[in-house]
């Protein structure tokens, strides 16, 4: 390896694939022709920190396959997953094993589980615009690389590249995505993201999110941007004083080329100025965490930010300054009671909340729920991070079957058609789309349209709530006809994938 360094090397990204999970959205993908959601936005941040003289290739599994002739020109093999993604990294490592190729892997899962995967040769934990320039300088140096590159500290944003945008095929994604922030000012107790990204809020600088906007408007790139931050709004000030505006002008110069999908925390509903700078610059949807309309259970896990408020409020609010609203949901708390479920219910439909994600609570490696967990002997196995597949990594308090069968119930009164239709009508009541974001018809569009027609309308069932809904929509919504439809693709994902698509819903 030492001596490869001497010249430039091939350097094979390689991203594993996604099982079919809520995000997935692979049921969805089908009606408007794309083969993923998001693009590997950390693999290719990674590439352009590497010497720009070596040659680069992606090979993202959710779009292509990964094939032989790819392992045979690669000089070293660069890996990155979530736990979800454990099964095709497994595949992965064998293929590379066998092709006898060096792999180097970095990204959330390996950074937490590194010590199950002895095949790989060298990781790069944590952040690497720490990690990865310790390893570069050790190859170029002529030193043996270490095995493991890792850091208690956390990196400045300002180091961050661009990232190779180039190596995409853009056409096969459905968004695009970026980062502006790592961390969370908060600490719930299940989540992940302070342990791995820690409680101070980092951000780039203006300068490097317009640069990041150039680089996707210059490779042609129009639609759907997804801004990854775990709470995009964790520093408020600097938000609201400088990356709204410029990202409102820059925005504005290019005639609105982007819509920006975020995470945000339920306080964004306390600042009305924060959210139309948000509108005025692009940004046209959140997911937030609501977890469970029980203040119990938000106390237990320390989810500050949701408490003593009136939830339900909050989220209209959002959705009224134009904003469609996607939340998470958990049942399994140890507080939980056999009431809950009904209340997680009756809280999703009347909110308006069309895509509702919900999932059994697990305990991720590293929180404060597993070191919990851990205390009281209550730890299983380790968490799956699919959160469709019904599992849970410790002992819950409720008795197991009750839990479980509690969750299906909510799914199924969720999900099934005509709730769900009755969750959408609801929502295009809540919401006002602003004037900045009217949406043009293109003949992608056109083709989902029919598409659906055919798919929900006819073959599958539901077929009667789903025409009842495409009239109710064109005689009350009718400018928000193509969200409506968007929506219908959605809940026929989200039905396949929760096994509802035998249910007759009629």
């Amino acid at each position: 390896m030492l001596n490869l360094f001497r010249r430039a090397m091939n350097i094979l990204f390689v991203y594993p694939q996604y099982p079919d999970s809520y995000w997935s959205f692979r049921h969805a993908l089908r009606f408007i022709s794309k083969k993923a959601s998001f693009p590997p936005l950390g693999l290719i941040t990674v590439s352009a920190m590497l010497p720009p003289t070596w040659n680069k290739k992606l090979v993202d599994m959710n779009v292509a396959a990964l094939q032989t002739k790819d392992l045979l020109w690669a000089d070293l093999v660069f890996i990155s997953a979530m736990n979800i993604q454990q099964e095709s990294v497994d595949k992965i490592i064998g293929e590379c094993v066998k092709k006898r190729v060096k792999i180097i892997a970095g990204g959330p899962l390996f950074t937490q589980e590194s010590d199950n995967y002895p095949q790989i040769d060298h990781f790069i934990l944590n952040e690497a615009e720490i990690t990865l320039p310790l390893f570069l300088k050790d190859l170029a140096s002529g030193h043996r690389p270490r095995r493991i590159y890792k850091t208690d500290g956390y990196a400045a944003l300002t180091l961050t590249p661009v990232p190779d945008y180039h190596l995409l095929t853009m056409k096969a994604y459905a968004s695009m995505n970026l980062q502006v922030t790592r961390g969370c000012p908060f600490a719930c107790d299940f989540c992940e993201i302070t342990s791995l990204l820690g409680h101070k809020v980092r951000m780039k600088d203006t300068h490097q999110v317009i640069k990041e906007l150039e680089a996707l408007y210059r490779l042609n790139w129009r639609g759907q941007v997804f801004i990854v931050d775990d709470n995009f709004i964790g520093n408020k000030k600097k938000i609201k004083n400088n990356l709204l505006p410029a990202m409102k002008e820059w925005m504005q110069n290019h005639e609105y080329p982007f819509s920006f999908n975020i995470q945000s925390s339920i306080n964004l509903s306390d600042d009305e100025e924060l959210m139309a700078l948000m509108i005025e610059a692009g940004i046209s949807s959140t997911f937030i965490g609501i977890e469970t309309p029980e203040e119990i259970s938000l106390e237990h896990c320390n989810k500050v930010q949701n408490q003593n408020r009136d939830l339900l409020q909050s989220v209209r609010k959002i959705q009224n300054a134009g904003f469609q609203v996607s939340a998470g949901f958990i049942v399994g708390f140890d507080s939980d009671t056999p009431s809950v479920f009904q209340r997680q219910i009756d809280f999703i439909q009347q909110s308006g909340i069309v895509s509702a994600m919900v999932g059994l609570l697990n305990a991720p490696k590293n929180t404060m729920l597993y070191q919990r967990m851990e205390v009281e002997h209550r730890l299983t196995t380790t968490s799956s991070g699919n959160n469709t597949d019904l599992s849970m990594n410790f002992i819950p308090k409720m008795n197991i079957h009750d839990l479980l069968d509690g969750y299906k119930s909510i799914i199924r009164n969720i999900y099934t058609a005509k709730p769900y239709y009755e969750r959408i009508r609801q929502f295009l009541m809540n919401y006002r789309r602003p004037t900045v974001s009217r949406r043009q018809v293109k003949f992608s569009n056109i083709v989902a349209f029919f598409k659906s027609n055919l798919i929900i309308g006819i073959a599958n069932k539901g077929q009667g709530e789903y025409w009842k809904f495409l009239i109710w929509t064109l005689r009350k919504r009718p400018g928000l006809f193509i969200d409506a439809m968007t929506f219908v693709v959605y809940g026929y994902h989200f039905r396949t994938v929760y096994g509802l698509m035998t249910r007759d819903d009629d």
